[in-house]
């Protein structure tokens, strides 16, 4: 199967483009968004990688056509998670928060949380293929983000927000101009996962009070997650809200922990852990892994 037939994307005006794998179908299906802008180009979450995703971005033209164009495209994963950042690998430029920057450099199918059945795949990619052979495949990132970075796509700039809870390296991406937020999995219109091995619900809570305070103060309007559709600030409201109260009860402590436990357990089953390895950057030149924040602004890559 090509790369056209596997995805299938809409074009939701201003140079947003929402992509979805056509045949992988599950709850577990990710969002994959592309932004395009003046300097920078930006892919928000990468699929399962069983395709090439910028193959379908160029046989499709979603960047334009113009020959003189010469953005460079940088793929950003929202967290680790399997069905965000299987397609990383694909891509010469690589952003992720740097609590996750171990995981996916040392293909770590424990903490990407790697689980895909047969069943969830409607039409195999290739012949033979088998779900159990699937795994996030090793890809050292080049840019390594944290709180408060600013992505500057030129016309368009997107502040990363750290909102650990669901992983540990979970962000946001926030379009203050215009007020979009790319949720990722820390928020989107269904139940929020707290019970996978690196997931923390005191973190959670804190980044869902950190949710409704963007919706108190007005800063985001319409939230584009990481899984479903999506929604307004009303609804962004509710859902962190929700989640707060719940969180906090004795049964859904004890829920979480029960859960936790047994993910543990199967994914240790499914994703033997190999010795950890050094991650090392080779030939890159990672933006600054300091505490303070920064701007990346990117050159333009021109084909040699």
């Amino acid at each position: 199967m090509s790369a056209v037939d596997w995805y299938a994307h809409k074009s939701l005006g201003d140079g947003i483009f929402w992509i979805q794998e056509r045949f992988y179908q599950s709850e577990n299906r990710a969002n994959i968004w592309l932004l395009r802008g003046t300097h920078q180009d930006v892919v928000i979450d990468t699929g399962l990688g069983l395709r090439s995703l910028p193959e379908y971005i160029d046989a499709k033209g979603l960047l334009g056509k113009d020959p003189q164009r010469k953005n460079p495209l940088l793929a950003i994963a929202t967290h680790a998670h399997f069905d965000h950042s299987g397609g990383l690998h694909q891509f010469q430029q690589v952003g992720v928060h740097s609590a996750e920057v171990d995981a996916l450099a040392n293909g770590d199918n424990f903490e990407t949380v790697t689980w895909l059945s047969d069943r969830e795949i409607a039409e195999a990619p290739s012949p033979g293929w088998r779900a159990r052979h699937y795994k996030v495949k090793a890809v050292q990132p080049t840019h390594i983000l944290q709180e408060g970075d600013v992505i500057n796509l030129g016309d368009r700039q997107l502040t990363v927000l750290h909102m650990p809870g669901h992983s540990r390296g979970s962000i946001c991406l926030h379009d203050r101009d215009n007020k979009l937020l790319f949720s990722g999995d820390v928020v989107y219109d269904g139940a929020m996962i707290d019970w996978l091995p690196y997931s923390h619900v005191s973190d959670y809570i804190s980044s869902c009070e950190r949710l409704v305070g963007l919706v108190d103060s007005e800063q985001v309007d319409q939230v584009l997650p990481g899984h479903y559709n999506a929604f307004g600030a009303k609804r962004l409201h509710r859902l962190a809200s929700t989640y707060i109260s719940r969180a906090e009860t004795c049964p859904a402590k004890f829920s979480t922990f029960a859960w936790r436990s047994l993910a543990g357990v199967a994914l240790r089953v499914c994703n033997p852990r190999s010795p950890p390895r050094m991650a090392y950057m080779q030939n890159t030149k990672p933006a600054n892994t300091g505490n303070s924040a920064k701007v990346i602004t990117f050159n333009v890559i021109c084909d040699s």
